[in-house]
C-alpha cells in the first residue's frame, strides 16, 4: 500500500474540494522535494510559456480569415474549416497522448509539441492551399496532446500549489488568444499586407518557450519518483487502463463540464463578431469586443481555482458561472450592439471561469498524476469532439431561422447541461478506477483523507 505522507509543509494550507491532495508519494512527490527552488522556478515558467502557446495558432485565423478568403478564392464553408478542423483535431488526437506519454514521458512529450507547434505554424508560410490546412492539423494536433498532458504535468510537479498553477495556466490560455487575436492583424502593414508572415510569426513564441523547456527535455520518463500511479512512469504494470474510468459518474460529470463549457466557447468566438455586426456593430468594432472579451475571461480564469477551493457549497462556482453566460447570452438577443460592452464582460467572466473550473476538476478529481492523465483524456477528448458541434449547428441554425434569437436560446438551452455536470463535477469525490491494486490503495486514502476534513 502507498504510505500516507507526514510531511504537509508544502501542501496547501486551504481545504481543496475532493480532499487534500494526494500523499507525496501517490503524486510522485512535489518537483520542490527533489529539485532546487529555481530549477521548480523555471519549471513553473516553462509551463506558463506552453500555456500562453495553446491557443495561438488558433486564434491568429480569425482576424485574417477574410484576407485568407479572399486570396485563396475560397468559399465561406470552406474558410470556415480553418476554425472547425482544430476543434475536432483536439478531440481526436487527445486519445492518442496516454501512448505517446508512455513512450515520452510528459516532460519531453510536452516540448515536443512545442516544436509540432512551431513547425505547423510555420508551414503555413508555404504558397499552397495543402500546406494551409496540413499546417493547421499539425498546430490542432499539437494543442490536443498538450492540452492533455499539461493537467496531469501540474499534478505531479506542483501537488502542492494546484489552484495557483491551474489559475496561472488557464489564464495564460486567454491571454495567448487576445494577443494572437488583438494583434495579428495589425501586423499585415508590417509584412506587406502578407496573411502569411503574419500568422508565420506566432511561431516565435513557441520557439522562445522550447529555449525555457530545455532543461525539463532531459528528463527521462520516471526521473521522478516513477511510482505505479505516476504518470511519467515507463511502464504501466499494475496501472488501471483508461476503459476503468468510462463509466464512471465523476468523470462523466466533469467530461460533460469541460465540453459543454468549450462548444459555449467556440461557439461565441466564431459567431458573436457576426451576430455584433448583424446588429448593425462595424467589423473592427465587432472583433475588438470578442478580442477584448479575452481580458475579464482571464482574470475569471485566473481567480476562479482558488476561489472555487474556499467557496462552500461547492456547486456555487459553476453555477456562478453558467449564470453569467446565460445573461450575456440574454443581453446579445435583446439588444447586442447597444450593451456590447456589457455583455462581453458577462461573456468573459462566464467563459473563464468555466474553461477554469472544468481543466481544475481534472486535476481535483483525480487522486493520482496516472488517473489525472487518463480524465484529461476523456474529457478532453470526448469534450471537444461534443464541441466542435456547435459552431457548425449554430451556423447551420441561423441559415435556417435567418435569425440570431433562436441560435442564442438554443444555446441558453445547453446551459442547463452545463449546470448539471458542473454541479456534479464539483462535488468532493474521486474517480474510482479498477485493475491496478496501488492505485486503488492511493484512491482509498484519497477517501480516508477527504472524509476527515
Amino acid at each position: 500500500m502507498i504510505s500516507r505522507s507526514t510531511d504537509t509543509t508544502t501542501r496547501e494550507t486551504f481545504p481543496v474540494p475532493g480532499g487534500e491532495p494526494p500523499a507525496l508519494s501517490a503524486a510522485g512527490g512535489p518537483a520542490g522535494a527533489s529539485r532546487g527552488r529555481w530549477a521548480l522556478l523555471l519549471l513553473g515558467i516553462g509551463l506558463i510559456l506552453l500555456g500562453l502557446n495553446l491557443r495561438i495558432g488558433i486564434a491568429a485565423i480569425g482576424p485574417v480569415i477574410g484576407d485568407i478568403r479572399a486570396s485563396l478564392g475560397l468559399s465561406a464553408t470552406t474558410v470556415s474549416l480553418l476554425t472547425t478542423i482544430p476543434v475536432v483535431v483536439f478531440g481526436a488526437f487527445a486519445f492518442l497522448t496516454p501512448g505517446l506519454t508512455r513512450r515520452l514521458g510528459m516532460h519531453r512529450l510536452l516540448g515536443v509539441v512545442l516544436l509540432v507547434l512551431a513547425a505547423g505554424i510555420l508551414l503555413r508560410l508555404q504558397p499552397s492551399m495543402l500546406a494551409l490546412f496540413a499546417g493547421t492539423v499539425l498546430v490542432g494536433a499539437a494543442i490536443a496532446v498538450g492540452n492533455v498532458v499539461m493537467p496531469a504535468a501540474i499534478k505531479q510537479d506542483f501537488s502542492h500549489r494546484i489552484g495557483v498553477m491551474m489559475g496561472l495556466y488557464t489564464m495564460a490560455l486567454f491571454v495567448g488568444a487576445a494577443f494572437a487575436s488583438g494583434l495579428t492583424a495589425p501586423l499585415l502593414p508590417v509584412f506587406g499586407g502578407s496573411w502569411r508572415a503574419a500568422l508565420a510569426i506566432w511561431a516565435v513564441p513557441a520557439l522562445l518557450a522550447l529555449t525555457v523547456w530545455v532543461p525539463q527535455l532531459r528528463r527521462a520518463p520516471g526521473r521522478m519518483k516513477a511510482g505505479r500511479s505516476v504518470a511519467d512512469a515507463p511502464s504501466e504494470h499494475g496501472e488501471p487502463p483508461f476503459r476503468s474510468i468510462l463509466t464512471d459518474p465523476v468523470a462523466i460529470a466533469v467530461t460533460g463540464f469541460m465540453g459543454l463549457q468549450s462548444l459555449s466557447y467556440y461557439t461565441t468566438v466564431t459567431w458573436v463578431p457576426t451576430i455584433l455586426q448583424d446588429a448593425g456593430m462595424e467589423v473592427s468594432a465587432a472583433g475588438a469586443m470578442i478580442a477584448y472579451s479575452a481580458f475579464p475571461a482571464a482574470l475569471a480564469a485566473l481567480v476562479s481555482p482558488a476561489l472555487a477551493s474556499r467557496t462552500r457549497p461547492a456547486w456555487l462556482p459553476p453555477v456562478l458561472a453558467v449564470l453569467l453566460l446565460g445573461a450575456a447570452y440574454l443581453g446579445l438577443i435583446v439588444s447586442a450592439a447597444d450593451g456590447a460592452w456589457v455583455w462581453m464582460t458577462l461573456l468573459g467572466l462566464g467563459l473563464g471561469a468555466s474553461i477554469s473550473l472544468s481543466l481544475t476538476y481534472i486535476v481535483w478529481r483525480s487522486p493520482t498524476a496516472h488517473l489525472t492523465g487518463h480524465l484529461s483524456t476523456m474529457s478532453q477528448g470526448f469534450g471537444y469532439l461534443i464541441a466542435g458541434l456547435g459552431p457548425l449547428g449554430v451556423g447551420a441554425l441561423h441559415s435556417l431561422t435567418g435569425s440570431w434569437t433562436e441560435p442564442l436560446a438554443v444555446l441558453g438551452a445547453i446551459l442547463i447541461l452545463q449546470l448539471f455536470s458542473g454541479v456534479v463535477a464539483s462535488r468532493p469525490v474521486h474517480i474510482r478506477a479498477r485493475g491496478a491494486h496501488g492505485v486503488e490503495a492511493a484512491e482509498r486514502e484519497a477517501g480516508e483523507e477527504c472524509s476527515s476534513h
